[in-house]
């Protein structure tokens, strides 16, 4: 099945073909054109004579999301499947995915209904007596879009969601390995009344049509979810853009000698594997107090073989295909480093693009498994003496996106809500939970910016200051 891209309102193909495939069996899904700089400047083009014309009022972009959200609603399955099928998603958590897409619609129609400026006090200086102050929101302008392939849906409705609902135009580069459901989202949009040309969709590879889109001198912001490296490098390439990353995580748990264990096992077996452990807050750090160290590894051991491995189309699958073989195969070579270094692992064993879920204990520090993101269904667990520990190690990451802490204690939880630095923290919850109205996002590697409808409309928006003197 073809599918093309869509520039201005139209839809464009090329000379050449991306074939969207299966993760698990190799399957074809799709087939998307390869696009490239010409298409990307006609696109930018297109979306800033959509802003130019100034005929897509706020109201108007409330109803567009609230009625895609509809639409979408009724579609959970089909668009379940399109996720399924081309990211390697589980069934089930493509659901999921989707109904949450529904609520980031809806979250961002109410920023469309209520965005707005601010009255400043200006009698609140001498100088301002008799002035009447008030600063507007404007869009920013053209938003260029970058988006992963780990949620195909529902990651780029948090990045065109609150672009509409602020007024920006936007070109969409998708992930080109799961660009299916990001097209049809946005086919979705303009069948609930999306001006055809506000977005504009470049099907591609990162360096064709990516990097010429980060470089071109039309979009005035760009929004990128990805890996540190390239987020780093689209900072260098648009030095004078605003620029917001959502990048990555070795997302740490700390559960206290007073935990639930049986609370932790059940939320790591779902926090640490879901998805193939390919989320940017999956939980990856297990630190435990060396008081329950010994149970609570047994308790995870036990509860990791359970889950069930296979076919995402499969509804008694729990953990489906890394995104490709080749990243098995480098989450294979971690595993194989840990067990030279010493560490004990269990599960781990590769066929294909599949890997069996992996527990390893009390790795060395240095390694990949601990201190990289591993992006695959592979949890550690370290032994702590105390608290002060326990923080430390947690903090001791280039990473801070997202913590949590297992405790009864609301000192202990407490403090930790104070001293763990990162943009998230998750008390009696694995740092895996994200709810699409929080503001989400972190510090140090782990990005730049605060995600969430209500949080996103503001960085895409610019305050206009206006006085009025008598």
């Amino acid at each position: 099945m073809q599918i093309p891209a869509r520039i201005g309102g139209r839809p464009v193909s090329a000379d050449e073909w991306i074939e969207v495939l299966s993760p698990y069996d190799g399957a074809p899904v799709a087939r998307v054109p390869a696009l490239g700089a010409d298409h990307v400047a006609e696109a930018v083009a297109a979306a800033e004579a959509a802003l130019g014309r100034g005929d897509f009022p706020q109201h108007r972009r409330a109803e567009v999301l609230e009625r895609a959200a509809e639409l979408l609603a009724e579609r959970i399955e089909e668009f379940a499947v399109t996720i399924a099928r081309e990211a390697g998603k589980p069934i089930r958590d493509a659901r999921g995915e989707t109904r949450r897409c529904v609520d980031t619609l809806r979250f961002s129609a109410v920023e469309a209904r209520k965005l707005s400026g601010e009255v400043i006090p200006m009698d609140a200086s001498a100088s301002g007596v008799g002035r009447l102050g008030f600063a507007l929101r404007h869009p920013i302008g053209v938003v260029a879009a970058i988006s992963p392939f780990n949620f195909p849906l529902n990651l780029v409705a948090h990045k065109l969601g609150p672009a509409i609902a602020a007024g920006c135009p936007v070109v969409l580069k998708p992930a080109e390995l799961t660009p299916v459901s990001a097209i049809r989202l946005v086919d979705l949009l303009v069948e609930a009344g999306l001006p055809a040309d506000w977005i504009s969709v470049v099907t591609g590879t990162g360096a064709d049509a990516g990097t010429p889109l980060v470089q071109h001198q039309g979009p005035s912001l760009i929004t990128f979810t990805g890996s540190v490296p390239v987020g780093r490098r689209i900072e260098e390439l648009a030095p004078h853009k605003r620029v917001l990353l959502e990048l990555g995580s070795n997302a740490p748990l700390i559960v206290e000698p007073d935990a639930d264990l049986d609370r932790v096992i059940a939320a790591t077996r779902q926090g640490g594997f879901s998805y193939a452990g390919q989320s940017c807050i999956s939980t990856q750090r297990i630190l435990a107090s060396h008081e329950i160290y010994d149970k609570l590894l047994d308790g995870l051991r036990a509860a990791v073989a359970t889950l069930t491995v296979g076919d995402p189309l499969a509804e008694e699958t729990e953990v489906g295909p890394l995104i490709s073989e080749t990243a098995a195969r480098r989450v294979e070579s971690w595993l194989a480093a840990a067990r030279e270094a010493g560490a004990e692992v269990t599960g781990g064993k590769r066929r294909g693009a599949l890997l069996t879920p992996a527990v390893v204990a009390d790795p060395p520090r240095h390694l990949d498994v601990y201190r990289q993101e591993v992006f695959g269904p592979v949890i550690t667990v370290t032994p702590y003496r105390d608290l002060d520990e326990a923080i430390a190690l947690a903090n001791d990451s280039d990473y801070g996106l997202q913590a949590g802490i297992f405790t009864s204690d609301l000192g202990a939880a407490l403090r930790a809500a104070r001293e763990l630095a990162f943009g998230g923290v998750l008390i009696n919850q694995a740092p895996t939970f994200r709810a699409d109205q929080q503001p989400y996002g972190g510090l140090r590697d782990a990005g730049n910016t605060r995600e969430g409808p209500a949080y996103a409309v503001h960085e895409m928006t610019e305050l206009r200051f206006v006085m009025v003197s008598a």
